[in-house]
């Protein structure tokens, strides 16, 4: 086993990829022991690498401002893309909470949206002015014949769109105003994340938002704040 961690596993895997091997193969040994094939485990001393906590890549708000100007404001598909930019900084939901939206889950009275999120779990998040705009002039353009389907945001065809499109959308408009590594609407919502907390909000606050059930997920938005403040800190002061 020691063999085949340092030479199958040595060159080329992640840290987060080797973890996942060793456990799926010390899961695989710990049956064998049930089943009375084995008496120990082999793989059970072997130490499991702690995967790299990589920072989340983030937008400036310039960039922003500039992404959520991008589509047209003619046609469908533009007020579409617009409304959809919108909502994922407005609210910070993940992409397959966007897709799953429902006509139903939006409140105007309110400005605000039903998501249901991991395992289920439901929460009501607000949005802003700018994306309330291009909600509803997306909404006012769409077709009676789509009136039928549920759903917030259609494809040409009129049916759901999904995460898969919705990404290739994110992506094709980020691709315009960035050259991060990775443009998805995940971006977007550690933006929402970042941004809120650089402007002072509360951590509790922030988990809610997001959906996370550990407030350990979220922190690690906070080691971006301090690391931007430190940049700002070694730009601006005298004796930094």
């Amino acid at each position: 086993m020691r063999s085949y961690l340092s030479t199958s596993l040595g060159y080329g895997y992640s840290r987060s990829s080797v973890a996942r091997k060793l456990s799926s193969i010390s899961s695989f040994f710990k049956s064998v022991c049930a089943l009375g094939v084995l008496r120990s485990n082999p793989a059970a001393g072997l130490p499991v690498p702690r995967s790299k906590k990589d920072l989340p890549l983030t937008l400036e708000k310039s960039q922003v401002e500039d992404l959520l100007q991008l589509p047209g404001k003619r046609l469908l598909p533009e007020l579409r893309d617009t409304a959809i930019l919108e909502l994922l900084y407005s609210t910070g939901v993940r992409a397959s909470e966007l897709v799953g939206l429902n006509l139903e889950d939006l409140d105007f009275h309110s400005d605000t949206v039903r998501v249901s999120g991991k395992g289920g779990r439901e929460r009501i998040i607000p949005f802003g002015r700018p994306a309330r705009k291009a909600l509803c002039q997306y909404l006012e353009r769409r077709p009676n014949s789509y009136l039928e389907e549920k759903a917030i945001f259609l494809n040409s065809l009129g049916t759901r769109l999904s995460t898969r499109s919705l990404r290739r959308i994110t992506k094709k408009y980020m691709t315009m105003v960035t050259n991060t590594k990775k443009k998805s609407p995940h971006v977007l919502r550690h933006t929402f994340a970042t941004h809120l907390l650089d402007e002072g909000a509360d951590l509790r606050a922030v988990q809610e938002l997001l959906g996370h059930r550990s407030l350990t997920t979220t922190q690690i938005y906070t080691h971006v704040t301090v690391k931007r403040l430190k940049e700002i800190y070694g730009r601006a002061h005298p004796r930094a």
